[in-house]
């Protein structure tokens, strides 16, 4: 692909998995609040609104203009997800534009050797909506610091974990990163595949401590088998380290092993819809991890 091309289509790729990732993060956010917690709540409301609106002109430009195999990797929807985000809207409260998954399942994408011709117009949409999009993360950026600060210091409840804010915020520091890249028309190098690799087996590692942490005591094989997770991605993290040169997800054990915590991922998400699996995990945060997982497969087969 042309420079043009890559940018155009490289930016609504991001958009369209970060922005609903991004949405999500606001809405998890706002359910862990207290009554007393308004203005914060209010925030958090008021984020996940504006990263609906991105989404949805992202949605609006993409038709024909991604790849195939993003739309079809699982990242941006799953079988899934219309069905969690019904599920979460009526579990609490919080109204879903539930239009933006089904507008989605109809975009069109293309193959490898038919890349489209972007008109210079679609260039200027394209980066206005990057730039746009840097001004909203840089919010929610700032919003997840002080929230973290304020629970650091006793004065603010959340019923998240610190370290899943913690969590949550290194991906929106990486989404702005992809952005500023973008916006800098700078190529990835190999250390930049090298710190993907690192980021996403970190990601991958604290879905495992967090799902075992808000499952029910009483599942005790679900339990087991996260936490075996989480001791397969620290040991690899621990290998992959130590590595000086560009790691390979397939002969360092990543691809493997994403394939079956993705599996892993996709029967929760099942069952937690079910309503067979007792945990603090809401469907939507459900189908969250398993896209992650799917984005990060994509990642190491490319």
């Amino acid at each position: 692909m042309s420079d043009t091309q890559t940018y155009v289509t490289s930016s609504l790729e991001l958009h369209l998995f970060f922005a609903r990732i991004m949405r999500e993060h606001a809405l998890f956010l706002k359910a862990g609040f207290l009554p007393k917690n308004a203005n914060e709540i209010r925030e958090a409301e008021r984020l996940l609104r504006q990263f609906e609106v991105l989404l949805s002109r992202a949605t609006a430009l993409s038709n024909g203009a991604v790849r195939c195999l993003v739309l079809e990797s699982g990242e941006v929807f799953t079988p899934f997800t219309a069905r969690a985000e019904c599920q979460t809207q009526r579990l609490t409260g919080t109204f879903l534009d539930r239009d933006l998954t089904a507008r989605e399942a109809k975009l069109r994408g293309f193959s490898c050797g038919k890349e489209p011709c972007f008109s210079r117009g679609m260039v200027c949409q394209v980066r206005r909506l990057n730039r746009e999009g840097l001004v909203l993360v840089e919010r929610l950026i700032a919003f997840k610091e002080r929230l973290l600060r304020e629970m650091g210091r006793c004065c603010i409840f959340n019923a998240n974990y610190p370290l899943l804010i913690e969590h949550i915020l290194r991906e929106a520091r990486l989404y702005r990163a992809h952005l500023l890249r973008l916006e800098g028309r700078e190529d990835c190098g190999c250390d930049d595949l090298r710190d993907s690799e690192l980021f996403w087996d970190r990601i991958m590692m604290e879905h495992a401590l967090f799902i075992r942490g808000l499952l029910d005591p009483t599942e005790e094989a679900l339990i087991t088998a996260s936490n075996d997770f989480a001791g397969d991605y620290k040991r690899l993290l621990e290998t992959s380290a130590a590595a000086n040169d560009k790691l390979c997800g397939c002969a360092g054990g990543a691809l493997e092993l994403t394939q079956k915590f993705r599996d892993f991922k996709q029967a929760g998400v099942e069952g937690i819809e079910a309503c067979k699996i007792r945990s603090l995990i809401l469907p939507l945060l459900a189908d969250h991890v398993l896209r992650e997982a799917n984005h990060y497969l994509r990642l190491l087969a490319e």
